[in-house]
């Protein structure tokens, strides 16, 4: 049988090619999103992608351009309850940054925060929605602000808040030359 007559091959070759708009050489990060009732769910917090490409009907690929900021959630169960919780929040890259090998992204990702376990997870969603809370889109938020973040849980020290004044100076540092 031929793999390109194939549905899920088609999807996949769209996967690979830059979405609308974009030159053919931009390159492109692909992220792994699936769900399966009651024990798996791998999906998008927040984020922008460019294009989600469908494999089949547990599985999608989030599609996303150079310097996109995302937040990814696993939840993993079994038949007594919750077995995994895990949140990153990553960067797209170039091929010519540095990224970190993260399973389910291609090629990689700057990664800007981990939390592993409940109540890690939890801290932050508390966290995402409070930005949200205050206008800001968390895709806009600085990538410092997730790096100290994550630094503040694994030394178990109180969460930082993200303030509108935090995001101005932000934004204000990244219009200067």
């Amino acid at each position: 049988m031929n793999i390109s007559a194939s549905p899920a091959a088609g999807a996949a070759t769209a996967a690979l090619t830059a979405p609308t708009g974009q030159p053919a050489s931009a390159p492109l990060t692909r992220v792994a999103l699936a769900y399966i009732d009651q024990h798996f769910d791998l999906y998008l917090r927040f984020g922008e992608p460019a294009r989600i490409v469908r494999l089949d009907r547990w599985r999608r690929s989030a599609v996303f351009l150079p310097n996109a900021v995302l937040c990814r959630v696993r939840w993993q169960a079994n038949d007594y309850g919750t077995i995994r919780w895990q949140l990153m929040v990553m960067q797209a890259c170039t091929p010519l940054d540095a990224a970190q090998r993260i399973p389910g992204v291609r090629p990689g990702a700057r990664l800007l925060l981990h939390a592993e376990g409940e109540n890690q997870v939890r801290a932050v969603l508390e966290r995402i929605d409070a930005i949200e809370a205050l206008g800001i889109a968390p895709v806009a938020v600085s990538p410092a602000y997730w790096r100290t973040l994550a630094n503040r849980l694994a030394a178990r020290l109180p969460l930082p808040e993200y303030t509108a004044e935090r995001h101005a100076a932000w934004l204000t540092g990244r219009a200067q030359p």
